[in-house]
């Protein structure tokens, strides 16, 4: 941790995540000042409730120029364990309190948060103790798509307890917080079920400098697709790996890894396609957004209730998208116009699609540019920066 020597007159940002910033850094998942848009603050302190020990000079460019801080206040597990919500309140109080003199010696002119999680109950009792303002996104809605809960009844009593803590440590951040920032729309009725008033839309920050428009829709000999994801039961790609081998010309790389990959690998050797469907299991986001225009089409599969990254940045550089229709209610930002076509999660509709692009030119450049003139004027990186910006500056003049 570097010393906290800054001087008074400094812009200063204090940023709490629950994550392990070390796995996002392998990734290659960062952008530039994604904990810093529009380099508006001097000094930039993080702070994670995981355990972790990153690379600083890796993680600068997160912050741009500013001077970067880094702390750890790691959550405590034990706590979860007990029985009632009364008897969590003074041990979770006692483990926010370094936090919160954490937080007392940088004195931040605004606190922003990644996601509702311990940091959120820590961000609340920084507030109450100190006056901070501070501002939430979220970046998943925990009722459909959980990372921290069981969610397949019946439960144990001790699941049942973890599941009630999540909700209690969930709602104090979400309640506490000046703002709250879902990053599409499906999570608003998460942030509702809270009662939380006062939230706003606020879509993710994409990679500008890396981002280009594609200018040329002429195809190859080979229709080279790219599929972009986590590689879990709710986005696996197997009926598009399906649809490629029934078409001799397609090509598909899928950008991802996770605990389907194996079994995709050997469908893809089963299936005698290894040579058109191409596995690249981590790949820098500088890269991701400069070769993205190099694709004839993005194709993909997912089941989650979202507007995620990928398929943002699918559309800000114009590439026609194929993505399925979800089993549930579908995706509010898909129904506000004609520049995504959207199949069923099958081998016929994937293969239907993939072809009609193949062999439509015209139509493929059609909707290719559509793609990019809703996305530019809805989720353009300078449009989705300035916006938050302007949200930090208000709070820092003591807005609301």
């Amino acid at each position: 941790m570097a010393s906290m020597s800054s001087s008074n007159a400094a812009r200063r940002l204090l940023v709490i995540i629950p994550d392990r910033v070390t796995d996002i850094l392998t990734k290659g998942e960062y952008q530039p000042n994604y904990y810093n848009p529009g380099e508006l603050f001097d000094v930039v302190h993080i702070l994670s409730t995981s355990q972790d020990s990153p690379d600083l000079q890796a993680l600068q460019r997160t912050v741009g120029r500013a001077e970067l801080h880094w702390h750890t206040h790691p959550e405590d597990p034990g706590l979860i364990a007990q029985n009632w919500q009364s008897w969590w309140k003074k041990p979770l109080r006692d483990w926010a309190a370094p936090g919160v003199e954490t937080a007392r010696r940088i004195d931040p002119h605004l606190i922003r948060l990644h996601g509702a999680d311990w940091n959120g109950y820590l961000a609340s009792r920084i507030k109450r103790k100190l006056g901070i303002p501070y501002v939430m996104s979220l970046h998943i809605n925990p009722d459909v798509n959980p990372v921290r809960r069981h969610v397949r009844p019946p439960f144990t009593p001790e699941q049942e307890r973890h599941n009630a803590f999540f909700e209690y440590i969930e709602h104090a951040g979400l309640r506490s917080a000046d703002l709250v920032m879902p990053v599409y729309k499906p999570i608003v009725p998460y942030v509702q079920r809270h009662g939380v008033e006062r939230f706003e839309v606020c879509y993710n920050i994409l990679n500008g400098p890396n981002l280009r428009e594609k200018s040329d829709y002429s195809r190859g000999e080979r229709f080279r697709m790219v599929c972009v994801g986590r590689l879990v039961p709710e986005k696996n790609p197997d009926n598009i790996i399906r649809a490629v081998a029934e078409l001799p010309e397609a090509e598909l790389t899928i950008v991802g890894d996770g605990p389907q990959r194996p079994a995709l690998e050997a469908l893809s050797a089963e299936l005698g396609v290894t040579d058109r469907v191409i596995f690249r299991p981590a790949v820098d986001n500088d890269e991701l957004c400069e070769i993205l225009p190099s694709f004839d089409a993005f194709v993909v599969h997912t089941e989650y209730w979202e507007l995620n990254k990928s398929v943002l940045e699918a559309l800000l550089t114009g590439l026609p998208l194929v993505i399925n229709r979800r089993l549930g209610p579908p995706v509010p930002e898909f129904e506000d116009g004609d520049f995504v076509h959207l199949v069923e999660n099958s081998v016929e509709s994937y293969s239907h699609a993939i072809s009609w692009l193949m062999r439509d030119d015209a139509a493929r450049e059609d909707l290719g540019r559509r793609a990019y003139r809703h996305a530019q004027a809805n989720w353009a990186p300078a449009v989705t920066e300035k916006k938050v910006v302007e949200i930090y500056e208000r709070f820092m003049r003591g807005g609301r």
